[in-house]
């Protein structure tokens, strides 16, 4: 039987049934209408409910806090802060570390390596996973402006701060390795050295407070987060690396089946938030580092002082050239492993995706396509954000030499959850200005306030009882209420323009179409197209992304603590003795 469709406005017709409104639901999913033309229950719709209320529970101190922080930002503003805020930013970032964390294995310093890295890379993941889980905004701009040298950050969600859970778990390990009884420091440098942490940590904090990318509560649940993972390591740390390395291959084995575990359960945002390719990527370093560790461990190269797998290191012994020429030769075959085998998996693994996938074993995630979809994924894809290519290590250098010329101040919404909240505000203002004027008028016909209705646009916020109560969609816009004009001319009710609401429950409204003037109709429309052409679209996503990425970074977690400690051995950057 046919589906009764108006085929000028895609829509079931006025006596359509609920199964015609069902079907019509997956007829108007094909049109796929622009993102900017969602409804403003954008994130009712794609979370589940109690991840919603926990959202909705936050966002208000989110808004609230949103003031103070552009009054610091005013109050604190002048160009050499702006560049040393955008520099020291680099200092928080996935990628110093991955650059830095090698090095202290090559030269010696496996225990504090091994230490860094588990704070680090549970910091990365789990903050990554509470970014996802709730989806919450970054601060509002305007008032703020973000100041960054990389525009890429401003995509993910803004709660809680990685950066400061990352500089907050590295002050902690550092604080109590400083302070343990085995420290041979002298008390002097010491006392330098913890001045020079807690000042590494404040200036990370203040500058995401600075650069408009935070606010109070995003630095201080990250900050907390930070500290609890550094106490866990501190507290158990030796008994998980005892574990590890007295244990058989099961050890390791068992923490890669935890690990793979966590990812496959990685909440699913509700926009395209990077958050998951850098969890990804850190669940990577983790598996190659323990692996790795376990298995060096157990060749003759390691030494077991201070901890197993340490790489032997003297640089009295060995002498400068020899120890710069380990790192230099560390860090440029990391590289070229990145630059050799991202784009070799990305060319051959989609057929084995597609095999894989008539079997019906997939990793469904969100805004990744399957590879059924495509038949290859472009040359040139810019899909790390944690480890620049090589081509772009000169431009790095040259924006730290550089810093004014290419830190970028921006106002304004950059990424889909910024866009929707600003839709949000601008809406909160909207019904307030049309709800005092209301009251007025009332108050002007001695009618009471109680009778003012505050809604001005339509929501599947609430159910309405008597919507379907004789089978019929009478809540369905006529053609002379519809709200959304796309470009081909099609227009459609709020409701069709989520492209995930595949429940086949009907929608109910709160204020339906008609208590919406027309003025105010199209004032949203246009105001939310507006907000959205501003936004930059995400790139497509292919699913061999995921297994790409997790192979690459177990591979430079692997290199970092086994692979070029045995080159060195082969190529004479050895100890000597």
């Amino acid at each position: 039987m046919a589906i009764p469709i108006d085929k000028k406005h895609q829509l079931p017709v006025q006596d359509a049934t609920e199964q015609d409104y069902t079907a019509a639901i997956e007829t108007v999913k094909a049109i796929k209408p622009d993102a900017g033309l969602r409804s403003l229950d954008h994130y009712k719709i794609k979370l589940p409910s109690w991840r919603y209320a926990a959202r909705q529970t936050l966002i208000p101190l989110i808004r609230w806090e949103t003031p103070y922080v552009a009054r610091l930002q005013n109050a604190l503003r002048s160009p050499v802060l702006d560049s040393y805020f955008s520099i020291t930013a680099n200092l928080g970032t996935h990628t110093f570390f991955m650059i830095f964390l090698p090095i202290l294995f090559w030269c010696g310093y496996t225990d504090l390596g091994r230490g860094l890295v588990h704070v680090l890379a549970s910091g990365v993941f789990f903050s990554g996973i509470m970014k996802d889980l709730l989806c919450l905004p970054r601060p509002l701009s305007p008032p703020l402006s973000r100041i960054s040298m990389s525009p890429l950050v401003s995509l993910e969600y803004g709660f809680p701060s990685t950066h400061s859970t990352n500089a907050v778990s590295v002050v902690v390990y550092a604080v109590f390795l400083l302070r343990s009884a085995s420290s041979d420091i002298n008390s002097t440098l010491k006392a330098i050295l913890e001045i020079a942490s807690y000042l590494y940590a404040s200036s990370i904090i203040l500058g995401r407070l600075y650069c408009g990318m935070h606010g109070f509560l995003d630095v201080l649940i990250g900050g907390i987060l930070g500290a609890l993972l550094s106490v866990l390591q501190c507290l158990y740390g030796g008994d998980f690396d005892n574990f590890m390395f007295r244990g058989s291959a099961m050890a390791p084995l068992l923490l890669i089946s935890i690990i793979l575990v966590l990812v496959r359960i990685h909440p699913e945002p509700a926009d395209d938030c990077p958050c998951f390719d850098d969890s990804i990527a850190f669940a990577g370093v983790i598996i190659g580092v323990e692996a790795g560790n376990w298995h060096y461990a157990r060749t003759g190269y390691a030494s077991n002082i201070p901890v197993p797998a340490t790489v032997p290191f003297d640089l009295v012994v060995m002498g400068w050239p020899k120890a710069i020429a380990r790192i230099l030769i560390g860090v440029v075959v990391i590289l070229g492993w990145r630059e050799v085998m991202k784009p070799a998996l990305l060319r051959y693994l989609p057929p084995l995706f597609r095999v894989v996938e008539s079997f019906g074993l997939t990793l469904p995630r969100r805004f990744f396509i399957q590879a059924s979809m495509y038949t290859k994924v472009p040359k040139n894809l810019k899909t790390d954000s944690v480890l620049p290519p090589i081509s772009e290590i000169p431009s790095l250098i040259t924006s730290l030499r550089y810093p004014r010329k290419h830190r970028s101040v921006s106002v304004g919404p950059q990424s889909a959850a910024d866009a929707y909240e600003a839709l949000a505000f601008h809406d909160r203002q909207r019904r307030e200005s049309n709800s005092s004027a209301s009251r007025k008028r009332q108050t002007a016909r001695g009618q009471s306030s109680s009778d003012n209705t505050d809604g001005a646009y339509c929501t599947i916020e609430a159910v309405s009882s008597n919507v379907l109560s004789n089978s019929r969609i009478a809540a369905l816009p006529s053609r002379t209420t519809s709200q959304s004009n796309l470009s081909n001319g099609v227009t459609l009710p709020d409701v069709f323009l989520d492209d995930t609401n595949t429940s086949g429950t009907l929608p109910n409204f709160v204020n339906p179409p008609e208590r919406r003037s027309s003025e105010d109709r199209r004032e949203f429309e246009k105001e939310r197209r507006e907000i959205f052409s501003k936004v930059e679209q995400p790139r497509v996503r292919y699913d061999v992304e995921v297994i790409t990425k997790l192979i690459v970074y177990t591979g430079i977690g692997w290199l970092a603590v086994e692979g070029n400690p045995l080159l060195f051995e082969y190529i004479n950057l050895w100890l000597g003795t």
